[in-house]
């Protein structure tokens, strides 16, 4: 009698690798071969899921917007004021560690395959817009009084300083170590009056 598989456990195992492979070997290595290999599965398998290195690309993107939109959904419920929700949710863009340099990676990799390509482009977009959109919020909620154009520009300050820290750090960790970055964040908070 044939064995069924079990199809949420081949999907979290695909998943992992898709990740894997992108995270850790970078754009260039990502490749259907590259992810049966890193879930000791058959190209096949992952053809069947994932047609072409597009598939792995969407795929990984949308893995990172689900990972992060949870988190920074708990860090802004647990916060106790809006200043500590605007930090946590800063805080956690970093590449404070090896989680974080890998989401970053994950990131950059789908960006620089975005280029040229309008769908790909289309949903970085729409990612990043809820991105700006829940920082000019808790922008908002810490300085009430602020024009809707001053929230707006300081939010895209905001996201620019974290993103940029963690695109930094990760590419040069001994120059941007978590305390710098953290720092970094922390000055410009203070500087614009939000900390």
């Amino acid at each position: 009698m044939a064995r069924k598989a079990d199809k949420p456990a081949q999907e979290a195992q695909l998943s992992q690798a898709v990740w894997d492979v992108l995270a850790g070997q970078g754009l260039d290595r990502l490749t259907i071969r590259a992810v049966a290999a890193a879930a000791g599965c058959t190209t096949g398998l992952v053809m069947h899921r994932f047609p072409h290195r597009r598939a792995l690309l969407l795929h990984a993107r949308g893995l990172l917007h689900e990972r992060t939109r949870a988190r920074v959904d708990a860090l802004e419920a647990d916060a106790a004021t809006p200043r500590d929700s605007l930090r946590a949710v800063l805080r956690q863009a970093l590449a404070l560690n090896e989680e974080k340099v890998g989401e970053t990676f994950v990131w950059l990799g789908f960006l620089a395959a975005a280029v040229g390509d309008e769908e790909m482009n289309a949903l970085h977009r729409a990612k990043n817009q809820a991105w700006r959109e829940r920082v000019s919020r808790l922008v908002a909620a810490v300085a009430p009084d602020w024009t809707a154009e001053r929230v707006a520009t300081v939010a895209f300050g905001l996201i620019a300083t974290a993103d940029g820290a963690a695109t930094l750090a990760s590419a040069d960790p001994v120059a941007y170590p978590p305390a710098t970055q953290s720092a970094m964040l922390d000055t410009t908070l203070t500087a614009l009056g939000l900390s």
